[in-house]
């Protein structure tokens, strides 16, 4: 069972069948679709799909999904997955933030915990990031968090008629803060 973290202003917990509209309507966003690697649009169905895949996913340690709840308001505003290479010790760190709560904090604080869980928790030996490289903000998130640019993919996805260049960022045990 995967228990809640806690940072200053946010929860991080499992998700609930009930989240399913609210998640619907915060990640059915063009504005977040474009940035990221989320399905466009993201129907009730996908959600309820991918929310009902946690179970299994979390069973078999393949991934952590928490939903990012602003704790004084109880507000639901993104995602922080962690996806687990078990070959290799390592994780992949995907989130998206809701467009109204883009700006504040919540991406840089909410991973930083997770690469706190990733490393001591989970015992991963690396945590790298694929970032879209339009995105900026998220780019500038990796850094903040320590994470460093390792290089690009060029054309690497194909997102809403284009193909978009991807940014990878990185970080070892070793060097982790």
């Amino acid at each position: 069972m995967l228990q809640p973290i806690e940072t200053e202003r946010l929860l991080l917990r499992p998700y609930h069948i009930s989240d399913i509209s609210t998640v619907q309507k915060i990640a059915d966003d063009k504005a977040v679709a474009e940035t990221t690697f989320i399905p466009y649009p993201y129907t009730t169905e996908k959600v309820g799909d991918w929310i009902n895949s946690h179970s299994t996913l979390l069973k078999n340690g393949d991934a952590y999904p928490f939903a990012v709840v602003v704790k004084d308001e109880n507000q639901l505003i993104g995602t922080m997955t962690i996806r687990i290479d078990k070959v290799h010790n390592k994780g992949e760190l995907a989130y998206w933030i809701g467009k109204d709560f883009w700006g504040k904090g919540f991406a840089t604080e909410a991973s930083k915990r997770i690469l706190d869980f990733g490393f001591n928790e989970l015992n991963l030996n690396r945590i790298w990031a694929p970032v879209m490289k339009k995105n900026i903000a998220s780019a500038k998130v990796m850094r903040k968090i320590g994470l460093s640019y390792e290089g690009t993919l060029k054309e690497d996805v194909f997102r809403m008629g284009n193909y978009e260049d991807v940014e990878v960022y990185g970080i070892l045990k070793k060097t982790y803060r």
